[in-house]
């Protein structure tokens, strides 16, 4: 990651993380896919577990950031033995999310989905789908953070596989367990649930093996897991903590989100449900690009090479706003299709259809700030994508949404997406600025003195 030329280093790692992330948008569009042809009342029940869902893979994702960037730096710096500190802080820390959830899961899964005043099918489904989920999250939380450890080194092929097994599996289950095909009996929404932990676990397995058995440079150990060390903890969470606060403000803004679109109908939460799995098929190449760049520059950053940062950095964005202006262009051209994967009635057509083109407007300038968000972490700087995204989400999303709500036209509520995405890029821009003048220039400061 020191010298091989920035632009196949970063696209040969970036390559089998965005073909992993792919694959992870395709199982969670399946999910929904097979559980609308159930009914357009377990395809809204799925949609509004979905902040709780996000907020598990905002934990694990988040610490495994922190994990990846801490382990990443500490092999930039050659100190072998703060990586492999870090590894087994990072499985730690997965054993205590779990427990976590599977303690909130199994007491308040009921009470999450009577505090929104849905139907009772909705409910019912609802509690089913994520009382699973939660209790059994061992799965997300083990697979996540396996995965980080292997990328953290380089070895993304590896982390692609765990993630890919994981979803293959999910997208075989799902119709078995769903509707009760080759003797399992018909479960529903609950089959959907099983069918998820199934596959991550299954992918936790093997990304545990993966890690113990082909990655070198980072070794486990049951005494080290087992014995947390409070200072490497806080050195994941300084680094980690942002992208946990930033994604878990996308489930408070969801939750929020669909009370507004409750106003309107159901089934508008349910084209709000079907959008997010939608589009994450666009931003989830952009997370697997950020996912090979924030080690390439966490470990140039300990080994002082600016200006391999800097290249990073402009590649990724360059490739970023490509994926955008792809995603843009269908989500304009062909909104119809898309609902029509989900078995989208007339009504759910006509609210969907410019839902998705309105929102989609806010994806030609999301690629910048996505990436950006990604080097603001890498360099020790994750509160200014945290800023960024409590003020995009929270401070102008919601509240633009709620006061466009009193026109009741439900179209307008969706232009509060595109604003708020604005109002982010100025932000962004503003703090790049920053981190150029305060970190990258003295980088390269000390790099020539050193040199």
């Amino acid at each position: 990651m020191g010298t091989r030329p920035i632009g196949p280093l970063l696209i040969g790692m970036a390559l089998p993380m965005i073909a992993s992330m792919l694959m992870q948008a395709l199982y969670n569009v399946v999910d929904s896919i097979f559980v609308s042809q159930v009914s357009e009342a377990a395809l809204t029940a799925v949609g509004l577990a979905f902040p709780i869902q996000n907020l598990m893979i905002a934990v694990g994702v988040g610490t495994g950031v922190g994990v990846n960037a801490l382990l990443s730096k500490s092999l930039g710096e050659k100190n072998f033995e703060q990586a492999d500190r870090a590894a087994d802080n990072g499985i730690f820390l997965a054993l205590v999310s779990t427990v976590v959830f599977m303690v909130l899961g199994g007491l308040f899964s009921g009470a999450y989905f009577r505090v929104q005043n849905v139907s009772a099918a909705v409910g019912e489904a609802g509690e089913a789908y994520l009382f699973i989920v939660t209790v059994f999250s061992i799965g997300v939380f083990g697979q996540t953070m396996l995965e980080k450890l292997l990328s953290a080194t380089g070895r993304t092929l590896l982390s692609m596989i765990c993630q890919m097994v994981g979803a293959v599996t999910n997208i075989i289950l799902d119709p078995i367990m769903i509707f009760g095909l080759l003797g399992c009996p018909a479960m529903g929404v609950a089959g959907a649930a099983w069918a998820t932990v199934i596959g991550q676990c299954l992918a936790f397995a093997l990304g545990l093996y993966l890690q113990q058995f082909h990655n070198k440079e980072v070794k486990l150990t049951v005494r080290g897991i087992l014995r947390p060390h409070a200072a490497t903890i806080r050195r994941i969470y300084a680094i980690g903590f942002p992208s946990i606060a930033m994604t878990s403000v996308g489930s408070v803004m969801t939750f929020c989100m669909n009370q507004v679109l409750l106003i309107f109908s159901e089934t508008a939460t349910a084209v709000f449900g079907v959008y997010f799995k939608l589009q994450s098929f666009v931003f989830m190449p952009i997370f697997g690009l950020n996912n090979a760049m924030v080690p390439i520059i966490s470990y140039n950053y300990g080994a002082l090479h600016p200006d391999r940062m800097k290249t990073t950095m402009r590649l990724s964005m360059a490739l970023g706003e490509g994926f955008m202006l792809i995603g843009f262009a269908v989500f304009q051209l062909l909104p119809g299709v898309l609902l029509g994967f989900f078995n989208a009635s007339e009504a759910m057509l006509a609210i969907g259809e410019p839902a998705l083109r309105i929102i989609s407007t806010s994806f030609l300038v999301a690629g910048i700030c996505v990436v950006c968000g990604s080097v603001f972490q890498a360099v020790g700087q994750g509160m200014f994508s945290l800023i960024v995204s409590v003020a995009r989400q929270l401070l102008v999303l919601v509240p633009l949404a709620y006061l466009f709500s009193f026109t009741g036209k439900l179209e307008v509520v969706w232009w509060s997406f595109p604003a708020a995405e604005v109002v982010s890029l100025l932000m962004t821009l503003f703090f790049m600025a920053r981190v150029e003048k305060t970190i990258l220039h003295p980088l390269a400061e000390k790099a020539k003195a050193a040199a």
